[in-house]
Parts: structure tokens; C-alpha cells; sequence
């Protein structure tokens, strides 16, 4: 591998992992003047409008009907039902204990595939990463149910938003390993972040969230936030990870699972004053593990098999 080469491809993992784990605090700033649903489709609108114009430049952008049945599918469970329950969460959790419970994905993803016969059964190395992955969720739930901050923070609320969005990714993720996408995935994800966003539009519509809303009063700090998800997050984080897909070994390119709340924990703390406790830590180190032993095990054992990582859908949802 030539030096030029291997510098595009270490520049490209820390892309990946500093700003998919930077994407949490962007949507803490941005919600605090953006009500969560209308900003998240707003921003996905946008980056799918973006990602039409770049597959546009690959070629002319043909898609079946069955393709677009997939993206709404797709967009409805990743980006209403993941993105949307990360981004509504984030009003009664912090950033960085939002991305531990994120964290938890793979460990759903790996249940829910052999539920279903999708993988087999999981080896007994890999049942204690799931039993310690829902150990360190239990640490972090555990205080949440008896306690509520007089700050206006229900940590109860939001995990368990979280562990529901979480279990609907999961599930979307799985449909969208056999499901029928457009050839190109730039125009999938393209398909999948328009979809989303229309869905997450309505669903703050629903809710009232207009009537609250008044774009006069949106802050320099959310709109700059706003703006950092959509280019940023959205399309620099997405093209990098299939940049990195197509040069590089799948199970590598899942490390993000358990490097990204790593860096949103930190970056939490270090931009919007979150706490780091004992708790947390130990909590992190429960799930974090789980997560990088189940993907590892995966990896080593199962290469004749599609690598549960693959189920895991790009970060379009981030």
C-alpha cells in the first residue's frame, strides 16, 4: 500500500470516528432552539437533496418502485424511529449517555438475527458480551427510575426512548441487509435520508411542534449545529464510510460501534459540561466491550457467514 494511500485511509476512520461521535452534541446545541423532529427531518431533507446531487454525478438516477418501497421502509425504521428517538432523547438525557444506549445496537442486531434464523445461535463468549452489554444499560437505567434532576431532566424518559429507538434500527437495519436497494448507494442513501425526512416532518407536524416553533428565535449556536449535522455529519461522515467499505475490511470499518460514544462522551464533557461519573464509566466500559467483543467474535468465527456488522446500516441515522 502506497503512503498516500494509507494516509486517505487513516484520515477517513478518524473522520468517521470523530464525527459520527461528534454528531450527539451537534444535535443537543441544535435542539435547543429547533424542536427535535422538525430539525431532524430538516436536516435529512437537505443531505438527501445533497446525495441525489451527488449520485447524479455517477450516473442518471434510474430506481424501481420496489427500490423505493425499501427506502421508505428503511428511512421510516433508521431515521424516524432510530435518529428521531436519538434526537427527541437528547431533551431529557446528555449527549454522552445518549451514545452509550446507542451503543447497544450491535447487541440487538445479534439477538433479533438469530430470533428470526437470520445468524445462528451466538457462542457462549459471545452471550456474555450480550449479558454485559444489558448489565452496563442496567447501571445507567438502574438510578434513572428513581431519580429526576430539578434542571427539567428525566434520565428514565430518555434511555427508554432510546432502548425502543434502538430496538426499531435494529429491526430496520436486519430488513435492510435482504431487502431490494438502487444500485448506487449514494442514491439509496439518498432515497433513505429524503424518506426519513418527510417522515420526521410529519411527525412533528403531528405532535404540534410548529406551533411552538419560530425561526426567529433559533440561535447562532443551534443553526451553526444545524448546519454541521447536514454537511458534516451527514454527508462527509456517510461518504467517507463507503469510501471505507470498498477499501477495507467490513469488521474494521465497525469499529465506529464502539469508538463513537467514546468520543461523544468526551466531547460532551469537554463543550457542553456533562458529567463523567463513576457510574458512567464503568457503565461505558460494560457496553463498549460487549459491543467490541460481540464484533470481534463475529469476525473471527463466522467469516463464511454476511458479518453482522454488515446489518449494521451506515450512519446515515447519526
Amino acid at each position: 500500500m502506497a503512503v498516500p494511500r494509507k494516509i486517505q485511509i487513516v484520515s477517513a476512520f478518524a473522520a468517521l470516528y470523530l464525527i459520527w461521535g461528534s454528531t450527539y452534541l451537534g444535535i443537543l446545541f441544535a435542539i435547543q432552539s429547533i424542536p427535535p423532529f422538525l430539525m431532524a427531518g430538516a436536516r435529512f431533507l437537505l443531505a438527501g437533496l445533497i446525495m441525489f446531487a451527488i449520485a447524479r454525478t455517477q450516473g442518471p438516477l434510474r430506481s424501481t418502485r420496489a427500490e423505493w418501497r425499501t427506502a421508505l421502509i428503511v428511512g421510516a425504521c433508521l431515521l424516524l424511529g432510530g435518529n428521531g428517538g436519538v434526537t427527541l432523547s437528547e431533551k431529557f438525557i446528555e449527549s454522552g449517555l445518549a451514545s452509550l444506549i446507542v451503543a447497544t445496537v450491535p447487541i440487538y442486531i445479534t439477538l433479533l438475527g438469530w430470533l428470526f434464523g437470520m445468524f445462528p445461535r451466538p457462542a457462549p463468549i459471545v452471550w456474555v458480551g450480550l449479558a454485559g452489554g444489558f448489565l452496563g444499560v442496567a447501571i445507567l437505567l438502574g438510578p434513572a427510575l428513581r431519580f429526576s434532576s430539578g434542571a427539567g431532566t428525566h434520565p428514565a424518559i430518555g434511555i427508554s426512548i432510546l432502548l425502543l429507538s434502538s430496538f426499531i434500527w435494529s429491526a430496520g437495519s436486519l430488513y435492510s441487509r435482504t431487502a431490494k436497494h438502487a444500485p448506487s448507494p449514494f442514491l439509496g442513501a439518498a432515497q433513505q435520508m429524503f424518506c426519513g425526512g418527510l417522515l420526521l416532518m410529519l411527525a412533528g407536524s403531528f405532535v404540534g411542534e410548529p406551533r411552538h416553533f419560530h425561526p426567529a428565535n433559533i440561535t447562532t449556536l443551534s443553526l451553526g449545529a444545524f448546519a454541521y449535522l447536514v454537511l458534516i455529519g451527514a454527508i462527509v461522515g456517510y461518504t467517507a464510510y463507503f469510501w471505507l467499505l470498498r477499501r477495507c475490511d467490513p469488521a474494521k470499518v465497525a469499529t465506529y460501534a464502539y469508538v463513537n460514544p467514546i468520543v461523544a462522551v468526551l466531547l460532551g464533557a469537554l463543550f457542553a459540561h456533562e458529567t463523567i461519573t463513576l457510574r458512567t464509566l464503568l457503565a461505558a466500559a460494560l457496553i463498549i466491550g460487549s459491543v467490541a467483543l460481540i464484533i470481534t467474535m463475529q469476525q473471527l468465527k463466522m467469516r463464511a457467514l454476511p458479518p453482522i456488522t454488515a446489518a449494521i446500516e451506515p450512519e446515515c441515522a447519526r
